[in-house]
């Protein structure tokens, strides 16, 4: 196989997935962001929080819409793009897939309808309980999709099968529960949390500014802050759990992403700035921050991280036996394709070093058969191991950069709304409409991380994503790249273009509700309401 063709799949399932995560994380936040404003509707009898409801519930059915069609092409693409990995694992990937077809998206999509159509037809406790299912499929759906990428990165409760020549489930059990899995599902929503927190903290700041439904935009601040803010600090607590799981289960990924070629004493440093040279295996300017990576990476004060010279040096060791393994499962192919009883010693040398079988599939790239291969192309194919070092250094930092940036600003408006009435200078509404993309970029970078520092595997240890492609051609795969990225910046415009028109006309239903009872209960509302919402400039 072409290594080009590889390139080329990887490249257009990278730029889906990329389109595609621009608007799962506003789905994920927006849908819990509503729900609450609804609670607090159906708990104060306050029309103003059924306008919100409302309008921030337009906004999340523009980008739900949108999302749905981005995230169907991607699953059509394991078929079309990575027939051999659909082929491969598929009995394991495809039960999660299916689990987030049938239980997940389904729901959502089935009450999503109710949401926007039942209003008036439905009770507003029958109504409220609509709205959370849809917030509950919202999150099932990123649930189980999780569940089947950190399979992935994790492959438990799976075995080959040497009959079949395919991965093959053991335990249901453990592919759901798998701790690589539970960590990314967290880490996540809650990104996808702060990320429509500051959405709507950022067009709330842009009323204000512009003096327009004021009412509305400081609640949505009160609730976006308050959830924002509690989000951000899950992010980085769940964040240090993925770092945790990833000391145990993705080695050579945690060592990357400090671009720590050497194994350092415990605890190790942690690497604040620097200019990885992969050529060199050496990160110049490096500048260090005792200790910090040893306590993430292992909780202790004992225990070393491994660096990325000694896993190379311990995955040639781990090629040398897939060999082995490779070798005998040819011997076991070739009993059983003549008939005859398996051999007990090749049976025993399989099983003694089955788990090292994905190894020995990585000289593929070099050699037809495995058992041919030479000891530079060993060596070559153990440094195939170490992914690309200075994307994995890098998109980190900004990812943990910007994350501290959220914690900051939502912080410093959860503060001027519970201690400063509600009043917020200018230069702070500024920031937070200029913050409102940052969080997809620190989403982005996330998945950068989490899907580069997997390769040279499409499934860690055992197959890697040199043999996952389907057996295209250069121009089929052109075309389909070129015909997704047009179409998928097409969504994207449209999305801009219509969040940008409604976010400019405003809430427009219930207004004159909202208004006839605001000036009913004129006497029961906070002195705020005729305050002006920004504050004076010595503060």
């Amino acid at each position: 196989m072409e290594i080009g063709l590889v390139e080329l799949s990887r490249l257009q399932f990278g730029m889906t997935a990329l389109y595609h995560f621009l608007f799962v994380p506003l789905t994920l936040g927006l849908s819990i962001l509503v729900a609450i404003m609804e609670t607090v509707y159906v708990m104060t009898n306050r029309p103003i929080w059924r306008q919100m409801t409302k309008f921030w519930g337009t906004l999340f059915g523009i980008n739900f819409v949108l999302g749905v069609a981005t995230g169907i092409t991607m699953e059509f693409q394991f078929g079309m793009n990575w027939s051999y990995y659909s082929h491969y694992v598929g009995d394991i990937f495809g039960a999660p897939l299916a689990m987030e077809g049938l239980m997940a998206f389904f729901m959502e999509a089935t009450f999503v309808g109710l949401f926007f159509f039942g209003w008036d037809k439905l009770s507003k406790v029958g109504h409220l309980v609509i709205t959370w299912l849809v917030a509950i499929g919202s999150n099932f759906s990123a649930l189980w999709i999780l569940i089947a990428n950190g399979w992935m990165a994790n492959p438990v409760g799976a075995e080959f099968n040497p009959e079949t020549m395919r991965m093959e489930m053991t335990s249901f059990f453990e592919v759901v529960f798998n701790e690589v899995a539970q960590a990314k599902f967290v880490h996540t929503v809650s990104a996808g949390y702060v990320t429509a927190s500051l959405f709507v903290l950022g067009v709330s700041a842009f009323y204000l500014l512009k003096g327009r439904h004021t009412d509305l935009a400081r609640r949505s601040i009160a609730v976006a802050s308050a959830f924002g803010l509690a989000s951000a600090l899950s992010v980085v607590v769940l964040g240090d759990e993925s770092g945790y799981s990833a000391s145990q289960t993705q080695k050579m990924k945690l060592a990357s992403i400090e671009a720590m070629w050497e194994t350092e004493a415990a605890p190790a440093s942690f690497t604040l700035v620097g200019l990885p040279n992969m050529e060199d295996r050496e990160t110049h300017y490096a500048i260090h921050i005792p200790w910090v990576m040893g306590l993430i990476g292992t909780r202790s004060f004992d225990t070393e991280i491994a660096g990325i010279n000694e896993l190379v040096a311990e995955n040639e060791g781990r090629v040398r036996m897939g060999i082995i393994a490779y070798d005998a499962l040819m011997e076991i192919r070739e009993a059983r394709a003549a008939g005859e009883e398996i051999p007990s010693q090749a049976k025993f040398r399989f099983e003694q070093n089955s788990d090292d079988l994905g190894y020995a599939f990585l000289l593929k790239r070099y050699v037809e058969d495995p058992r041919d291969a030479t000891e530079a192309q060993i060596a070559q194919a153990a440094d195939d191991t170490i992914p690309y070092v200075p994307t994995l250094f890098w998109a980190f930092r900004i990812m943990v950069g910007l994350g501290m940036s959220f914690i900051l600003i939502t912080a410093y408006f959860f503060w001027r709304t519970s201690f400063r009435r509600m009043t917020y200078p200018k230069w702070s509404l500024y920031a937070a409409v200029g913050f409102i993309p940052l969080p997809w970029i620190a989403a982005e970078m996330g998945w950068l991380v989490a899907e580069v520092g997997r390769q040279p595997w499409t499934v860690d240890g055992m197959l890697p994503t040199a043999l996952s492609a389907s057996y295209l051609t250069v121009g089929d795969l052109l075309f389909t790249l070129f015909g997704f990225a047009l179409f998928y910046t097409v969504l994207f415009v449209i999305e801009v273009k219509l969040m940008i028109k409604y976010i400019k006309i405003g809430p427009t239903q219930d207004v004159d509700t909202t208004i006839a009872w605001q000036e009913r209960h004129v006497g029961r509302l906070s002195t705020r309401r005729n305050q002006s919402p920004l504050a004076e400039p010595a503060e």
